[in-house]
């Protein structure tokens, strides 16, 4: 757990910190080779958010820097 989320975890009321968690483990993150973690995973929090950005970030698969994109799993 990265330190904002660690800070975050303790500071908002326990079921704010559970259902940041929960939808932040729901934001995925894929690389063009197909390989894909969770924002939460690579230590970032989305949370109350919408919309499908694009982060460029080193894939640890494949070992490119690449454009991921990002979007919400469905279910």
């Amino acid at each position: 757990m990265t330190f904002l989320q660690q800070l975050l975890t303790e500071v908002l009321p326990k079921t704010w910190a559970e259902d940041m968690q929960a939808e932040s483990l729901t934001w995925m993150v894929r690389c063009p080779c197909k390989f894909e973690r969770s924002i939460w995973e690579i230590g970032g929090i989305r949370w109350k958010a919408k919309g499908s950005p694009r982060r460029r970030l080193v894939c640890p698969k494949c070992g490119q820097r690449t454009w991921h994109t990002v979007y919400r799993k469905p279910g």
